[in-house]
């Protein structure tokens, strides 16, 4: 706190925009830290939020049950992959990672096997509660906190980018890795943990679909649980409706958040297979799944979700269509940019590193300068580190995204120009 800027108040939104209180409009390119899919004050969704306020604005869901709990499970389950088709209702990422993990492990113990040990990616990042970090430990702001967390086995993430010639072979070193450790412990592992497609906090790495395909075939070889974190990937993101769905891959556990209202209320799933499931269905309150939370499938979220999935569903287009305009823009206004590197692209997001004399780090010293200079120029893009990406609300315009590509190269450029001695 001590360090950081003057928070900016911020009084409406609209679409794409954000109204501050200083009068100045901010196009939100990073839809306010992923969540918001249809844009600020959409009106369904602010609707639907009214309408169910006026019936019921929150019930104990522990023997209670209501209508938009099942109508969003419903519409969920219907558009996973077949076997994933039990739902648990919590309340944010982290914490849907949390019941996955937790989940994972009891499956095994209800079956009488005790598997404890996890398998996750460098780079990976799953959220802030105890169990998330232990998973998440490659990123780098847990450190304080390593007494604190289990131990987990980590493989290489095969992050690629457009022209990399060498994809497949850091797929196979990171397949050959985690067949290793499955052939030295064999019945060691819980489950195996990644964020499909796209590792958001690490700097928007991305790897291929064909990854995630020999991933699922050898997790199911070795009978390892996989899970797949789509907290950030899912309802669109990554231009199909869930990056399992994209990449033609099952895991056998999902965790969904962020943009499941649209941005309006905190909500979150976990979804599992039949098979785990039914491990818990027993006479025996030893197998019970003890997890609850007080605003479980609150009503007013789960009625914001549902106006939310109407809207995927009727403007898939936006979603769908957003990466075929991301490469024609970045191809129009960023081809002169020599500073910008390994541009990639997945859906409605689009990454690439500012190369300068330091490493690519979430640490690294350009990202306050480069944010501080996108503020002024009307644009809210927060870069990870040195890692620029752009991950708008699916109604942003063409010109409006133009816009953005325009600032990029623009803010790159004054920047060095501005600091070229220290960077």
């Amino acid at each position: 706190m001590l360090t950081a800027e003057s928070a900016l108040k911020v009084k409406s939104g609209s679409g794409a925009y954000l109204q501050l209180e200083d009068g100045r409009r901010i196009l939100d390119c990073i839809s306010s830290w992923w969540v918001t899919l249809h844009g600020h004050a959409e009106a369904s969704i602010a609707e639907a939020i009214f309408e169910q306020a006026g019936k019921l604005e929150q019930v104990i869901f522990a023997g209670f049950t209501h209508d938009p709990a099942e109508e969003l499970a419903e519409a969920i389950v219907e558009a996973l992959p077949g076997k994933l088709s039990h739902l648990f209702f919590s309340d944010n990422g982290s914490t849907s990672v949390e019941v996955a993990l937790k989940m994972a492990y009891q499956y095994w113990q209800n079956l009488g096997q005790s598997r404890s040990k996890f398998i996750a990616f460098e780079g990976g990042y799953h959220g802030d509660t105890v169990g998330a970090m232990s998973i998440g430990r490659g990123s780098p702001f847990w450190n304080k906190f390593a007494p604190l967390l289990f131990s987990i086995d980590q493989i290489p993430y095969p992050s690629t980018y457009d022209g990399d010639l060498s994809a497949e072979k850091k797929e196979n070193d990171a397949l050959k890795a985690l067949s290793q450790l499955l052939a030295q412990n064999p019945n060691a592992y819980a489950a195996i943990c990644i964020e499909p497609l796209v590792q958001g906090a690490a700097g928007m790495r991305m790897c291929r679909t064909e990854f995630l395909k020999k991933l699922a075939k050898l997790a199911a070889e070795h009978s390892i649980l996989l899970i797949y974190d789509e907290v950030m990937t899912g309802f669109g993101r990554t231009g199909a409706i869930f990056a399992s769905c994209k990449s033609e891959s099952e895991p056998d556990i999902i965790c969904l958040s962020k943009g499941i209202s649209g941005g309006f209320l905190p909500l979150s799933v976990t979804v599992c297979a039949d098979f785990i499931y039914e491990s818990f269905l027993s006479e025996n309150n030893d197998k019970t799944f003890y997890h609850g939370h007080s605003y479980t499938a609150n009503p007013i979220a789960c009625a914001a979700a549902n106006a939310s999935w109407r809207l995927l569903n009727k403007n898939a287009d936006r979603f769908q269509n957003m990466e075929a305009i991301h490469r024609k823009l970045a191809e129009e206004e960023l081809q002169t940019q020599k500073l910008l590197t390994n541009k990639r692209y997945c859906g409605t997001i689009f990454a690439a590193e500012v190369q300068n004399r330091e490493a690519d780090s979430y640490f690294n010293s350009i990202a306050p300068l480069l944010k501080k200079r996108f503020l002024e120029k009307g644009f809210l893009i927060r870069p990870l580190g040195n890692t620029v990406y752009l991950m708008p609300p699916y109604c942003v315009t063409e010109n409006d995204l133009r816009s953005a590509y325009k600032a990029i190269n623009e803010v790159i450029n004054e920047v060095f120009r501005q600091a070229s001695i220290s960077i």
